[in-house]
C-alpha cells in the first residue's frame, strides 16, 4: 500500500510560526518574510523545475510536530581549538567563543538575538544573501530560522583565522535552522569548518537541520568552508550556500555528505571579482535509505576568473544520489576556465543516482568541459585486488574508499583524506557517529596548503 500523502500543515503550523518569531523578538523586516516563508511552505512543490522532478529523492519525510521555538538543554563542548573561534548550535541556542587577540583585531560576531536587537541596517545586511524561496523545504528553512550569526573579519588580518562551526541534534522532534552572514575583508584568510552531528539515543519522529550560508569576500581574499555532514539517519538536512567573490581572491566550497536521512544542497556562486578562482568539491556516502539532493551553481561574471566543480559519491543497498551542476559564463567573462565533473559509483543494484552537467556559454573567449558518468564498481579492479589476497568485500571497499579520495586529494587542505577517514569508515561500517559528553567526533587543527593556483589554471593550457 502506498504511503499516505505528507500533511504539511502538521508539520509545522502558522501558530508555531508566529510563537517563534514571538520568542525571538523578530525585527519588522523580517516577521512578515517568515510568514511569507510559511505560506509558500504549505504550496510550493519540493522541487520547482519540472525538468528535474522525476529524479527528486526526498520520499517518505514527515516532519511532524517540529517545533523550532522548543528549547532544550545545551549539550556538552569540545575545548575550543587553539586560536579559533568556536560557535556551537544546539537545543540551548547559539554560543560564540572568540578569542582576545581576534577580538583586539577587530573580528566581530554577533548571534542571531544581537542581530535582531541591532540596528536595521545591520538587519538588512545579515539577510542581504535572502531570495525569495521557489521550493517547499527552502522556504520551510526559512520560516523555522530560529539560529545564526553575523561575522565580520576586518581588512588585513595578519593572521588565518580559523572558525570551528558545530551543529548538534540531540532532543526529539528538534529543528534547528541556521544562518551565517560573513563577511572577509581585503587580504583576510579564512579557514571555517562546519560540522553537524546528533547525539546518541533513539528519539521519536524525524528531525530538521537547515543551513544557509552567505559569504562575501574581498580583494585578494582567501576562504575555505569545509563541511562535515554526519548526523544520525533520522535527520532532513536543507543547505543553502551562497558567495561573490572579490578580485583575485580564492574560495573553496568543500562538502562531505556522511549521515542524514534526507540531504538537499544547493551552492551558488558569483565569481565578480577579475581574476578570481573557485574550487567546488564535494563527496557524499550513502547507505541503507538514504539520499543526497546537490546542485552547484557558477556563473562567471568577470574576465579572467576559473572555476571548478567536482563531484564524487558512493551509494549502496537502496541509497539515492543526484548532482547537478551549471556553469553560466556570462558575456563579458572573457578568459573564463570552467569545469564540471560528476560521477557516481554504485555499489548494489538497489542503488541509484542521476548526474546532470549544463554549460551555459555567452561568451566566446573561454574554455569550458564537463565530465560525468554513473557506473558499478569495475569487476576487474576487483579481481586485480582479489589477485593480491583482499577478500570480495574489502577489495569493492578499497575501490570505493580511493574514488571518493580522488576530490579529497584536491582540496587545499593538508591530509584531509586522512583526517575524514574515521567518519567514513564508520559510516562504511554501518556505524553512527554519535556525539558524547566525553568524545567528540570533531576535526582537529587543519593546516591550509596549496591556496594558490595550479598551472591548469592558466587560459593558454589545456583542460583535461
Amino acid at each position: 500500500m502506498a504511503a499516505a500523502a505528507p500533511k504539511f500543515e502538521e508539520w509545522l503550523s502558522l501558530d508555531r510560526v508566529r510563537a517563534l518569531s514571538k520568542s525571538l523578538h523578530d525585527p519588522a523586516s523580517f516577521a512578515p518574510a517568515r510568514e511569507d516563508a510559511h505560506e509558500r511552505f504549505l504550496r510550493l512543490p519540493l522541487e520547482p523545475n519540472p525538468l528535474y522532478r522525476g529524479y527528486g529523492y526526498f520520499t517518505n519525510v514527515q516532519l511532524d510536530g517540529i517545533d523550532p521555538a522548543a528549547r532544550g538543554a545545551a549539550v556538552a563542548r569540545p575545548p575550543r581549538l587553539p586560536g579559533a573561534i568556536q560557535i556551537v548550535h544546539d537545543a540551548s541556542g547559539t554560543r560564540i567563543e572568540i578569542p582576545p587577540e581576534l577580538t583586539d583585531a577587530g573580528v566581530r560576531a554577533l548571534t542571531l538575538d544581537e542581530v535582531w536587537r541591532g540596528p536595521d541596517e545591520g538587519v538588512r545586511r545579515f539577510l542581504r544573501g535572502g531570495e525569495e524561496p521557489t521550493d517547499r523545504l527552502s522556504a520551510l528553512a526559512i520560516a523555522a530560522l530560529n539560529r545564526g550569526y553575523a561575522l565580520h573579519l576586518p581588512d588585513h588580518l595578519a593572521s588565518p583565522v580559523r572558525v570551528q562551526d558545530l551543529a548538534v541534534l540531540s532532543t526529539p522532534r528538534e529543528a534547528l535552522s541556521v544562518r551565517r552572514s560573513i563577511r572577509a575583508g581585503t587580504g583576510t584568510q579564512l579557514l571555517l569548518t562546519e560540522e553537524v552531528y546528533s547525539t546518541p539515543g533513539a528519539p521519536n519522529g524525524q528531525r530538521l537541520y537547515g543551513s544557509s550560508t552567505d559569504l562575501d569576500l574581498g580583494e585578494r581574499t582567501k576562504a575555505l568552508v569545509l563541511t562535515v555532514h554526519a548526523p544520525d539517519l533520522r535527520t532532513v538536512s536543507l543547505y543553502r550556500r551562497t558567495a561573490t567573490t572579490g578580485p583575485n581572491s580564492r574560495l573553496g566550497w568543500i562538502w562531505n555528505g556522511f549521515g542524514g536521512f534526507r540531504t538537499k544542497s544547493r551552492n551558488r556562486t558569483e565569481l565578480v571579482g577579475a581574476g578570481s578562482v573557485v574550487d567546488d568539491l564535494q563527496t557524499f556516502f550513502g547507505a541503507q535509505q538514504q539520499s543526497f539532493d546537490s546542485a552547484v551553481d557558477l556563473t562567471h561574471v568577470a574576465t579572467d576568473t576559473h572555476g571548478q566543480s567536482i563531484t564524487r559519491g558512493v551509494f549502496r543497498d537502496e541509497a539515492r544520489g543526484m548532482s547537478r551542476g551549471l556553469v553560466r559564463i556570462e558575456h563579458e567573462a572573457r578568459k573564463t576556465v570552467s569545469f564540471i565533473s560528476e560521477h557516481a559509483m554504485l555499489l548494489s543494484k538497489g542503488a541509484r543516482s542521476d548526474t546532470i552537467p549544463i554549460l551555459e556559454i555567452l561568451c566566446r573567449d573561454v574554455k569550458a568541459t564537463h565530465s560525468t558518468s554513473v557506473a558499478p564498481v569495475d569487476p576487474e579492479k576487483v579481481f586485480y585486488l582479489e589477485s593480491r589476497g583482499l577478500d570480495p568485500s574489502d577489495a569493492v571497499r578499497a575501490i570505493g574508499e580511493g574514488f571518493l579520495s580522488y576530490v579529497l586529494e584536491r582540496a587545499p587542505i593538508a591530509g584531509l583524506r586522512d583526517t575524514l577517514y574515521p567518519t567514513l569508515a564508520a559510516r562504511w561500517d554501518g556505524r553512527e557517529i554519535a556525539w558524547n559528553a566525553d568524545a567528540f567526533p570533531v576535526l582537529p587543527e587543519l593546516e591550509v596548503a596549496g591556496t594558490e593556483a595550479a598551472p591548469e589554471w592558466r587560459f593558454d593550457a589545456k583542460l583535461r
